[in-house]
């Protein structure tokens, strides 16, 4: 079957394993995927992920969640820029989640990353979704 939105899959997976109370979930790999995983983990949403490479050239990811007293570390996570309605901001448009305490994940021309990263580089683009 066809998976439209990849990105929306794998906030799903990572939600759904929190509900549960999971340590590990996994997903389909992508570079993608990769680059937004990167992200949660250098805001420290998430522990690590590592990567399992097989035979048939399939890829997939290993997530480990982050719990603090119990409790998962990601409150809340959602898609921003759906496939059927993208959203775009500019670097003076870009949201602010949580007021400051969270973070809105963006895909700009130079790579996927956080909003205060965009700021600082002073480039917007597609806000993918928003964490906190």
């Amino acid at each position: 079957m066809a998976m439209n939105d990849p990105l929306g899959d794998m906030l799903t997976r990572i939600r759904n394993a929190q509900l549960r109370h999971k340590d590990k979930v996994s997903t389909p790999g992508s570079t993608f995927r990769a680059r937004v995983l990167e992200v949660l983990k250098n805001e420290g949403y998430i522990r690590d992920y590592s990567e399992t490479k097989y035979d048939n050239g399939r890829t997939e990811f290993e997530i480990e969640l982050k719990y603090f007293d119990g409790e998962p570390v990601i409150r809340e996570i959602e898609r921003v820029s759906k496939p059927g309605r993208r959203v775009y901001a500019s670097v003076k448009a870009l949201p602010r989640v949580n007021n400051g305490l969270g973070v809105a994940i963006l895909s700009t021309p130079k790579g996927v990353m956080a909003d205060h990263e965009a700021r600082e580089q002073n480039v917007g683009g597609e806000v993918l979704c928003t964490v906190f």
